[in-house]
């Protein structure tokens, strides 16, 4: 079956949960979706559930406490069945309320969001997995679409009177305040947005990446509404 992003050289596409998971990254792929069509109404899970902050972790207990109607019934055993899913993998999967998320405006020239379009970093093997069942969703853009914002001259001047120290400490000081994180979109680049129900796994920069990892952003939520993801 053909999807508006299997043209996209950077993300393969699978059926199932196994091949989710089980799939190597290799050459420009660096994300993997699971295709899917859910049933059920998970806005009336959005509409039942509290927001105590601005970001609220739902747990087990608090989203099968909830009186639902049939729809909503079935929108949450879908959400169960993908925790649980992710928990046997061994991953530790977090179902989040959201309203938005914390932004960085301290320089003018240079936001370190994730409302910026960057990459993940682990000390350790892992991937990021994530799925908006409610709400906007995020984006990727491939490698070559984008340029490391630390390379682009005018940022890298600005970054370095910021940092005001030895030009030896400088790659580190970028590390250590995540700049070398985040990348700024070339000119006619093209994201792809995530879209709603499909579970996403995305590669990772870690000591044992044989890939590019890849490159998101969180969306702009739409005004008014909430967003209900799953990630971890």
């Amino acid at each position: 079956m053909k999807h508006h992003f299997s043209n996209n050289g950077q993300i393969s596409t699978v059926s199932n949960f196994s091949e989710l998971i089980n799939l190597h990254f290799h050459g420009e792929v660096n994300a993997v979706c699971w295709h899917r069509n859910l049933t059920g109404d998970f806005k009336e899970i959005v509409a039942k559930l509290h927001l105590v902050e601005n970001i609220t972790e739902v747990s087990t207990e608090e989203l099968l406490a909830l009186q639902l109607t049939k729809q909503g019934n079935l929108a949450r055993e879908t959400i169960l069945n993908d925790m649980q899913l992710l928990a046997d993998f061994g991953a530790s999967p977090s179902l989040n309320l959201l309203k938005n998320y914390e932004r960085d405006d301290e320089l003018d020239f240079f936001a370190t969001d994730v409302y910026s379009f960057h990459v993940d970093r682990s000390p350790i093997e892992t991937d990021t997995f994530l799925c908006t069942y409610h709400g906007a969703a995020s984006d990727l853009v491939s490698n070559d679409q984008v340029e490391q914002k630390i390379l682009i001259p005018e940022i890298r001047e600005k970054l370095k009177q910021l940092h005001d120290g030895p030009e030896a400490e400088f790659e580190n000081f970028l590390e250590e305040y995540f700049f070398d994180l985040h990348y700024q979109l070339k000119p006619n680049a093209q994201p792809v947005n995530l879209g709603l129900g499909h579970l996403w796994r995305l590669a990772v920069d870690h000591p044992t990446q044989k890939v590019l990892p890849c490159v998101h952003r969180a969306p702009v939520e739409t005004d008014g509404e909430y967003r209900l993801l799953l990630i971890c």
